[in-house]
């Protein structure tokens, strides 16, 4: 197609393939139209389901998954509002009875206040779902330590928070989320997504300029003023921001550098002298 950019890899978790790297969340929404159509217009290929929170039987306008094309999206259950290991790694389970999948993205938080990852118990959980066969992709801080205890235990991506969950404060620590693009990524080839806190375009853009491989937000798009026009920035945001990252960046400088060369210009007649 005319005008488009060169290609791109795709986002691979485990056996997963994905061309999209955004991922996006299906709660908060004011209704499961509006959310078919921001799933839509993100133009994502995963989307992430809490299966502790949402209804998945009933009629058709009381089930999510109606409002959801499986043909279309991958399916990403997660264990959202697990507070200990044996909660997420019981969901998980249901998840995998329930969808057909062993994709899970694992959440165990410490409190319902802070909605912050507790850790002991999320490497627990780490553990037990990896040794049953499960693809996990897991919540965690931006410790980069933690990071690569995740890693060595065999998740296949670690999703480090940009912020808390919710906050729409962008990422926070940067210099942490490169840390762990280093120590996880280019050591255990695994993708590094990061996952909660964005609140606009400009954040996952700038978290895709790090070298981030994809996003995971929900409330960014689900509860914006228009989540619909939200919807289409975010996509747009992670799209400008991977290709910033391949183009590569100029260098910082302190003084300004001329855009126009400086050699071979052709120096201007000088005036004549009056009376030659």
């Amino acid at each position: 197609m005319a005008n488009q950019p060169p290609s791109d890899s795709p986002l691979i978790v485990g056996e997963y393939k994905f061309a999209s790297r955004l991922i996006l969340g299906t709660g908060k929404y004011a209704t499961f139209p509006l959310m078919k159509q921001c799933l839509k217009a993100a133009n994502v290929d995963c989307v992430t389901v809490a299966v502790r929170r949402v209804k998945l039987g009933g009629t058709k306008e009381e089930n999510l998954l109606s409002f959801i094309d499986e043909k279309r999206f991958k399916i990403l259950p997660n264990t959202a509002h697990c507070f200990n290991a044996d909660e997420a790694v019981r969901t998980a389970h249901l998840a995998r009875e329930a969808l057909n999948t062993k994709l899970v993205k694992v959440e165990v938080l410490s409190d319902p206040r802070t909605l912050l990852p507790e850790p002991v118990g999320t490497l627990d959980a780490c553990k037990r779902l990896v040794k049953d066969g499960f693809t996990v992709m897991v919540y965690t801080s931006d410790d980069p330590v933690m990071a690569r205890h995740l890693a060595d235990i065999g998740v296949a991506s670690v999703m480090p928070a940009g912020s808390p969950i919710g906050s729409g404060q962008g990422v926070l620590n940067a210099n942490n989320v490169r840390i762990i693009l280093e120590m996880v990524r280019e050591q255990y080839k695994i993708p590094v997504i990061v996952d909660a806190g964005v609140g606009t375009a400009s954040d996952v853009t700038l978290a895709m300029e790090m070298g981030v491989d994809g996003i995971l937000l929900n409330s960014g798009v689900a509860l914006a003023q228009d989540p619909l026009r939200m919807a289409y920035a975010m996509r747009y945001g992670v799209e400008a921001g991977r290709l910033a990252f391949l183009a590569g960046r100029i260098p910082k400088r302190l003084y300004a550098a001329a855009s126009s060369p400086t050699t071979g210009v052709i120096e201007p007649a000088k005036k004549s002298i009056a009376g030659e």
